[in-house]
């Protein structure tokens, strides 16, 4: 089965405490972009894509030596909408397209490939992999089907109830689609949240109701697949992932 990916890598990171942007912070002298890229480089990914913005040409400057493809969201109106700006380049794809995040460096392959065997040896139309951690303030919550292990739906928190804000199990940005699927879905959300945005998350939804399964892959190490949102936090988890670096 081929497959492609999305890497999303618009935005500013106004908690970095710097005019770069987000994805170009360093760790041990390298962009964390490049990790990521990397990282899919060892999965043999046929496309690579990446959606780029806020001082997009820097971007493209520090991936110049690399086998991936630009495109451009020039408004940020959410994941949702940044997935859409890749529709063009994907539009003849048939495979499993990867949605992954620039500022998700330590994300290993081996999380990755079990995300995209989920999809592929299963009967589901995406995949989704999640954490389980002690304090998910600030998080998207996994809300399971009642009395199943179906993913029914993703819940971002500003737009959760108190009952759904009690769930540990957390959405960590990527996925595993059909692509034919991921597009049609995306046809289908709107922006009747708290931000106002398009929710990659809300594709969940528009399959459940349209009886197409999401898996849920749990991720081992809950750090792994945590973005990148301060200069704290990366040098926390710079010094955590030192070694795999």
């Amino acid at each position: 089965m081929k497959k492609a990916a999305v890497i999303l890598a618009a935005g500013k990171g106004t908690r970095m405490k710097s005019d770069l942007p987000k994805v170009l912070h360093e760790i041990k002298g390298k962009p964390m972009i490049q990790y990521v890229v990397e990282t899919l480089q060892k999965l043999h990914f046929d496309k690579i894509i990446v959606v780029i913005g806020f001082k997009g040409e820097m971007v493209e400057q520090s991936l110049a030596s690399y086998p991936v493809e630009f495109v451009w969201q020039h408004e940020q109106n959410g994941t949702g909408h940044a997935v859409m700006m890749a529709k063009d380049a994907l539009a003849d794809f048939d495979g499993n397209t990867l949605i992954a995040l620039g500022d998700v460096p330590f994300l290993s392959s081996g999380t990755i490939q079990r995300l995209i065997d989920v999809l592929e040896q299963t009967d589901a139309k995406a995949s989704c992999l999640s954490a389980i951690i002690e304090e998910p303030k600030g998080y998207g919550r996994i809300i399971r089907e009642t009395g199943t292990s179906n993913l029914q739906e993703i819940v971002e928190a500003k737009d959760a109830t108190e009952e759904q804000l009690k769930v540990t199990e957390i959405n960590t940005g990527t996925f595993c689609f059909e692509n034919s699927v991921l597009f049609e879905s995306l046809t289908k959300i709107g922006t009747d949240n708290s931000q106002g945005e398009y929710y990659l998350t809300d594709c969940v939804k528009v399959m459940y109701d349209n009886d197409m399964p999401v898996s849920i892959v749990v991720a081992d190490d809950p750090d792994e697949g945590e973005g990148i949102n301060s200069v704290e936090q990366l040098a926390y988890l710079s010094e955590k992932f030192k070694d795999r670096m």
